[in-house]
């Protein structure tokens, strides 16, 4: 549509019906009016369509963003003979400037009156509409069998047939998640209620998208949501969160792999933690370390700065440091240092595209696994020209 430029940026997805959903986002307190609005709309475990502005975050726009927002709901709405009331908003992008609402109006006014106005769906075009300072689109898929079988007469069900999960998601800065992460939305044509999809997503959401970070901010506008059609018919839970967690997983891979300015994926296992709470501030303790960033940008096995990213959890007093054990891959480096032949191969291995720190702490059995990425003189250009 072209709300701050000529691509797209303007992302409608309507189900055939109004069916279960379930969300997470921002806990941010500078929080966006799509943000509030739709926490009010998904509260009832129900919605009929997402519609994601892109290139604008509509934050600290006052009561003129809210009134912008509740429009963008009853117009998107109108397109899919809906009430405002189902419509899930999202927006990204840059805070503080409202939204080009004559703009807004006019697509969607057009988008109403047009017969058949929303088409099939193209899971990779609507990936790249939600796209700001992204290099590519981000989309996942997974299957799980129906375990119930829905008449072909139901809504278009598939008897018996694999329900799919398809997710995508947008977002390379601005993230260190406190809920969920940027803008990602999963739909899924398996029948589930609100209550368990809910459930599933919040612990899917807390392994994949909680356990990601960039840059240690986080966003104004962080919007993860799933809706759930119900066409492929009824599915094992265990199977289906499985699946779930799978896409889940890869987007934000996708994600820490696609970070601005980023060259690696940096993935960060704690484990013989005395907890997953231990385990988890521990990790990313380590992937948020701008030291451990930029050591691992420059291909530089420098463990010290891993070791002393775990020290800075001065709170974990059982935490000893004569029994933590630190490898790079599966090779070990402390306690059991390496000779400079085992340091050149450990310089080759961090050149990989993506480069595993494990970390044992010898507290317990919990375990936890965070991702993110190196830290390059990219990502100060990118965002030191971002508005401009």
């Amino acid at each position: 549509m072209g709300i701050k430029d000529g691509t797209d940026d303007f992302v409608l997805i309507v189900a055939d019906a109004t069916c279960p959903a379930a969300a997470v986002f921002t806990r941010s307190r500078f929080v966006g009016p799509s943000v509030s609005l739709s926490r009010a709309h998904v509260a009832d475990g129900r919605l009929r369509a997402f519609a994601v502005i892109a290139k604008n975050a509509n934050v600290a726009t006052g009561p003129q963003g809210e009134a912008d927002a509740a429009e963008v709901a009853a117009r998107a709405a109108r397109v899919c003979g809906s009430t405002a009331d189902d419509v899930l908003v999202a927006s990204t992008g840059v805070i503080g400037r409202p939204y080009p609402m004559p703009r807004v109006r006019s697509y969607l006014d057009r988008l109403a009156g047009a017969a058949g106005a929303v088409a099939e769906p193209d899971a990779r075009r609507l990936a790249r509409g939600m796209m700001t300072t992204d290099t590519v689109p981000k989309v996942a898929e997974a299957s799980v069998m129906a375990t119930v079988m829905v008449p072909a007469t139901a809504a278009g069900g598939r008897a018996g047939g694999p329900a799919r999960i398809v997710g995508i998601a947008k977002g390379v800065g601005m993230i260190e998640p406190d809920m969920a992460t940027l803008i990602t939305l999963f739909c899924t044509d398996a029948a589930i209620g609100s209550q368990p999809l809910d459930q599933a997503f919040r612990r899917v959401i807390d392994r994949t998208f909680n356990s990601l970070s960039i840059d240690t901010d986080t966003s104004t506008s962080d919007t993860a949501a799933i809706m759930a059609g119900g066409a492929a018919g009824a599915v094992d839970p265990e199977a289906f969160e499985a699946a779930l967690l799978e896409v889940a997983l890869s987007l934000t891979k996708q994600i820490a792999r696609d970070g601005e300015g980023a060259t690696r994926l940096i993935e960060v296992v704690v484990d013989a933690a005395r907890d997953e709470v231990q385990a988890r501030r521990v990790a990313k303790a380590i992937v948020n370390s701008p030291l451990v960033k930029t050591a691992v940008h420059g291909a530089d096995p420098n463990w010290g700065r891993v070791a002393m990213a775990v020290g800075k959890c001065s709170d974990d007093t059982d935490i000893d440091q004569g029994r933590v054990t630190i490898r790079f891959g599966c090779e070990e480096v402390y306690p059991h240092l390496v000779d400079e032949a085992g340091l050149e191969a450990l310089a080759s291995y961090l050149r990989s595209d993506e480069v595993v720190i494990h970390v044992s702490l010898a507290t317990g059995s919990a375990r936890w696994t965070v991702y993110g990425c190196d830290l390059s003189d990219q990502y100060v250009r990118i965002n030191a020209d971002y508005t401009t």
